[in-house]
């Protein structure tokens, strides 16, 4: 089968499961958060300096750090559960040369969580938008700041869902797939940085906050090239593992 028919389909399977309308609920859900909190939250002095200047406007709707363990949860659980159910197996019959197949799936993933992330970030800079006429603020980051945001949210997404994908492929269990994303994102990061007090610029929160332009501890071409490869290396682990099993 043509590897890119085989993509789309990897891509019809995931829109075909309820998982997709579940990620966007929750996406709803932080919209819904962030508005109430523009609209009622204030600073302990009961300021709201939080949203008063363009620079902290564009900090609160910089979602590509979320998008990035959003999706990566998201890529864990398409792949993994391929493995739960033996949907798998079809994959592998129909596209034999299991790398191919393997890569399949990371492309789908990388879509899906493209798609995600960019819609989180427009549901986040929505919700900001609409809670500001209820302050004595208007929305003030620029068309260009807002487009930066919203492409570090694409990207940081696809990079996450092929993070999570390779955990996926490699643990072959949801909740084990889960949780490797979560300790490899939310879990290790901190740690490694009280080990190693120079990995800070070079952790997922840091570098999504870099390429969304809210941070400039590092330059956003090695901030790309960072988050490349925290996807990149995973993937690649999962996808040499699914080469070398005899059975799936």
């Amino acid at each position: 089968m043509n590897w890119l028919r085989t993509v789309r389909a990897e891509l019809r399977k995931l829109t075909s499961t309820r998982m997709p309308m579940a990620f966007l609920i929750v996406l709803l859900v932080i919209g819904a958060a962030t508005a109430t909190a523009v609209m009622f939250g204030t600073d302990m002095d009961g300021s709201k300096t939080f949203i008063s200047t363009a620079a902290d406007q564009q900090s609160l709707i910089a979602f590509a750090s979320n998008a990035l363990v959003i999706a990566g949860l998201f890529g864990a659980i398409a792949v993994a559960r391929e493995y739960g159910h033996g949907t798998v197996v079809l994959t592998f019959l129909t596209t034999p040369d299991r790398r191919k197949g393997v890569l399949a799936q990371f492309a789908a993933a990388f879509v899906a969580g493209s798609v995600l992330g960019l819609v989180g970030a427009g549901v986040v800079a929505g919700s900001v938008a609409a809670g500001l006429p209820a302050t004595d603020y208007g929305f003030m980051v620029s068309a260009a700041d807002l487009i930066q945001v919203l492409a570090a949210a694409t990207l940081a997404g696809g990079a996450g869902a092929v993070l999570g994908a390779g955990i996926g492929a490699f643990v072959r269990n949801t909740g084990g797939a889960v949780t490797g994303t979560i300790l490899l994102l939310l879990i290790l990061p901190p740690l490694a940085v009280q080990l190693v007090s120079e990995t800070a610029s070079w952790v997922p929160s840091t570098v999504t906050n870099v390429i969304s332009g809210v941070d400039g501890s590092a330059g956003i071409g090695a901030a790309i090239v960072a988050i490349g490869m925290w996807a990149l290396v995973p993937a690649a682990i999962g996808l040499a593992a699914v080469a070398r099993r005899d059975v799936v």
